[in-house]
């Protein structure tokens, strides 16, 4: 008799997005005329910028065509894409080569794909407040997980020490959801860590592109030793507007080398029996956004969302609130006021000023008393979310 994979029955019952729609969703029945600001779930309100349309039009338009018309792209990525993003790696000083890229239909897809390199004995440690999909695709796994702890005593922003010891070291920055960003003396330490220890650093960079400061790495492949202890996964959701359009790509080094055998090598393996490509309109698509007018516009989008960070930074500020995160990243995370629980104070802002946030309990158990807003919003809708919460927080 066929027996299913049992570890399903340890993930939490309700996922956290998930238990906020149902909050909100009853709410609006009984409010039904209620202007409800969002300031929750991280995805953009603004449109694919021009450069990225124009693309989306031409490779439609190849489709139409005998002469112009693709299929099956290959599985790693089409070789235009995966050039277009190496280049632009190599643009910042970081040597990563062409067949060290890989296209993906997104980073949360390859954060949970990623996990085929290593075997399931192998142990994971998750910083918490942590992204749930870490905890949760290797809770499925079956894996040992290791819960780093971080608060504000270390800024979200916790050392490497031998509580941290694991063969899979999850390192996000700028992190969703604190918002902390490592310095590169910081992020060197983890690299150094992971060397020492023989570990494999999983780096989600979904935000780099929210990075003003000239100590806070883009990659974590411009570090020493980084290419022998570290995979980058990243994304174009945030940078991008890519969310409904779906694109990641993910940096594996080609002198990554456990035991003998060769990540790059096995990934390749991986991604030739279990994919058929990313879809060439898409890939097309996001070639334009590393094209110097898809790079110019991108950043106008991208600065649209750090105005947006601006402006609840004032609230929170002018509230006397404690808060990390606005700068450099996309979310900003903030301490409960009154010493309200996170739940208690989602509530409170749904039910007194229909202002949607993250419970942060919902990132672990690090993150009960705290609350993330995301800054991805229409600039109406902040700019009274803000004007409401410097008022009912000041109170």
């Amino acid at each position: 008799m066929l027996k299913p994979n049992r570890n399903y029955a340890n993930l939490k019952d309700s996922y956290l997005f998930a238990r906020i729609a149902q909050k909100v969703a009853a709410y609006h029945e009984t409010h039904p005329d209620a202007r409800i600001l969002r300031l929750g779930i991280g995805d953009v309100s603004l449109p694919l910028c021009d450069a990225v349309i124009e693309a989306l039009h031409e490779a439609v338009d190849d489709q139409a065509t005998k002469e112009r018309f693709q299929g099956y792209q290959p599985e790693c990525g089409a070789p235009f894409l995966r050039a277009a993003i190496a280049d632009h790696y190599r643009s910042r000083g970081v040597g990563v080569d062409d067949d060290e890229v890989f296209v993906s239909s997104g980073a949360s897809d390859e954060l949970g794909d990623i996990l085929d390199l290593f075997d399931r004995s192998s142990s994971a440690l998750v910083i918490e407040p942590a992204y749930p999909a870490y905890v949760d695709a290797n809770v499925i796994a079956g894996r040992r997980i290791v819960h780093l702890p971080s608060g504000r005593e270390n800024g979200f922003l916790p050392e490497p020490s031998d509580d941290a010891l694991a063969d899979i070291l999850y390192v996000c920055s700028p992190n969703n959801p604190t918002g902390a960003v490592f310095g590169r003396d910081q992020l060197q330490r983890w690299v150094d860590f992971a060397n020492e220890h023989g570990s494999i650093i999983l780096f989600d960079a979904a935000y780099e592109a929210f990075i003003e400061d000239d100590d806070v790495p883009h990659s974590i492949m411009e570090l020493e030793g980084a290419k022998t202890c570290a995979i980058e996964i990243c994304s174009l959701s945030k940078t991008a507007g890519f969310t409904g359009t779906r694109l990641g790509y993910t940096v594996v080094p080609k002198t990554l080398v456990r035991e003998g055998m060769n990540l790059n090598d096995m990934w390749v393996r991986n991604r030739t029996t279990k994919t058929n490509g990313v879809s060439y309109v898409i890939q097309k698509g996001a070639a334009a956004i590393f094209t110097p007018e898809g790079q110019r516009q991108t950043q106008e989008v991208l600065r649209f969302y750090k105005d947006n960070a601006h402006i609840l930074m004032e609230a929170l500020d002018k509230a006397d609130i404690w808060y990390c995160g606005g700068k450099n990243a996309p979310y900003l995370w903030l301490r409960c006021p009154d010493g309200s629980d996170s739940w208690g104070f989602f509530d409170r802002l749904l039910n007194e000023l229909q202002i949607v946030g993250t419970p942060g309990s919902g990132f672990g158990s690090c993150g009960e008393g705290y609350f993330r807003f995301s800054t991805f919003g229409s600039r109406e809708d902040t700019l009274e979310a803000a004007c409401r919460i410097a008022d009912l927080l000041s109170r």
